[in-house]
């Protein structure tokens, strides 16, 4: 469940209070109910989507705009998703806000010694368009998804922290 989402979400918000911001300086978090350690930037706030995912959700300020990190995963109990599953429901689950995704890049990727699929896509929204990249991967006992948002003028910048963010990542 959402151990991880509420406390860590909470264990964040702390963090960035008691820390100054930097550009890009990433700070360990290495939470025991968590399937991975990663180090994040430094002065982001948690975020409770109230959505029910497991995982690590922040963004980089309080009020948009703000640039999104998700680290979610899913325990597979027994199912054997693919990347290329996950990305057919994650591009119908767009679709189906009235938003339009257009994969813009694909490679194949592994991060902490887990392979898998990263896609970029440009996303149209009646309110503009956001840029984002998303990587699923299938460990031994979860799915991951780890996804960044942020709006086109600023996306190479976020982009190049979310790489960062990445290589930190040790699965556990």
């Amino acid at each position: 469940m959402m151990v991880a989402s509420a406390q860590v979400a909470r264990r964040l918000t702390l963090l960035a209070l008691l820390t100054a911001p930097a550009a890009h300086a990433l700070v360990p978090l290495n939470e025991p109910k968590l399937p991975f350690a990663v180090s994040l930037p430094k002065g982001w706030l948690g975020a409770d989507f109230q959505d029910g995912t497991l995982g690590v959700s922040l963004v980089s300020a309080k009020a948009p705009p703000a640039t999104m990190i998700r680290l979610l995963y899913t325990p597979k109990n027994g199912a054997a998703p693919t990347p290329a599953g996950e990305f057919q429901k994650f591009e119908a689950g767009i679709k189906g806000t009235g938003a339009t995704p257009k994969q813009v890049s694909s490679r194949v990727i592994g991060y902490g010694g887990v392979s898998g699929v990263e896609r970029q896509y440009t996303v149209t929204h009646p309110q503009g368009q956001l840029s984002m990249r998303v990587w699923y991967g299938v460990g031994a006992k979860n799915l991951y998804s780890f996804q960044l948002t942020d709006s086109p003028a600023r996306f190479a910048q976020a982009s190049a922290l979310f790489s960062k963010v990445l290589a930190s990542v040790k699965f556990k």
